[in-house]
């Protein structure tokens, strides 16, 4: 089944685009690239990859940056990072829209192919499609998956870069309500009041506005991450409606293979049975040309012996 969906059948049409007869179909009918409409699709197909390849590398950017702001004790510095990490948030959630709706467009084109000869339901040029289709909507959901993780790593992460933060300055470790406090407000100044007593303001100060623009951060990036969760719904529903559709196809694929290979084998062994037959009946006639022969034999003598006397 796999063979069937696969590229090979694709290569094989554009090899031989003179192919008149459609085995699926039962009929004779055009197989050039235009008439399947392969050019068109996998310039779709081609196009996304390249914008799914995008995501990738601004995932390991994300990734990249998160590593790098875990480190980073001055405000200054977090600036700088946040926008970096928000520039490269505005542009994933760009390509991701703009794959979402290219990946719908195909499948309605997809819908739409199965009008022309032999391109229908089921058809290899249709499970070609629908498999290519599939693979590439399952990388896609697969990626939006790791953006969510990725957004789930960095709110926990924040967590614990704060909570150190807090027992760096204050030299005691916080309780729990006052670090959801915390990472909730940003707003840490309170906290590290009597710190500021003892340590003088300015130095403390600098902790604090480190703090307030992580947690800036951390929710903006936060809030654009999660509206990418949205399109990975949209494609989970999507992969869920085309596997119902492939699994349709396969079985019917699979049930037309058996009957085949039952036929098959029937005639192989009619075959065999055909050859058993012929074989017997050379023996029959060899064992009756051998009795004909005795007989004939065993009356010619007695006359022979006849004659002489």
């Amino acid at each position: 089944m796999n063979d069937l969906l696969s590229d090979s059948f694709v290569s094989d049409v554009r090899e031989n685009p003179s192919r008149e007869s459609d085995i699926e179909m039962g009929s004779r009918v055009p197989r050039s690239n235009s008439d399947l409409g392969l050019e068109s699709f996998n310039k779709q197909i081609q196009d996304v990859e390249k914008q799914v390849d995008k995501l990738s590398g601004l995932l390991m950017k994300l990734k990249d940056a998160n590593e790098e702001s875990k480190s980073v004790t001055r405000a200054s510095a977090m600036k700088a990072i946040r926008k970096r990490m928000e520039k490269d948030v505005d542009e994933v959630g760009k390509i991701a829209r703009n794959v979402k709706a290219k990946i719908e467009a195909i499948n309605k084109d997809n819908l739409a192919n199965r009008q022309k000869p032999g391109c229908g339901k089921g058809t290899a040029v249709d499970r070609s499609r629908m498999n290519m289709t599939n693979a590439l909507t399952k990388k896609f959901r697969d990626l939006m998956t790791e953006f969510q993780t990725l957004r789930q790593r960095i709110d926990d992460e924040y967590r614990e870069v704060v909570e150190r933060r807090v027992i760096t300055v204050t030299g005691t470790r916080p309780d729990e309500e006052t670090i959801n406090n915390l990472i909730e407000t940003g707003n840490s100044e309170q906290i590290f009041q009597k710190a500021i007593q003892e340590a003088g303001h300015g130095q403390v100060m600098n902790t604090v506005e480190e703090i307030q623009e992580r947690h800036d951060a951390v929710r903006e990036i936060e809030k654009k991450l999660l509206d990418l969760h949205q399109i990975y719904l949209d494609m989970a529903v999507l992969i869920d409606a085309q596997g119902e559709v492939l699994d349709n196809i396969e079985s019917q694929v699979s049930s037309t293979v058996d009957h085949i290979q039952t036929g098959t084998t029937a005639l192989q062994k009619a075959k065999i049975l055909q050859k058993n037959s012929r074989k017997c009946m050379c023996i029959a006639i060899i064992i009756l040309l051998l009795i004909i022969a005795i007989t004939v034999v065993g009356v010619l003598r007695p006359w022979k012996n006849g004659n002489g006397a």
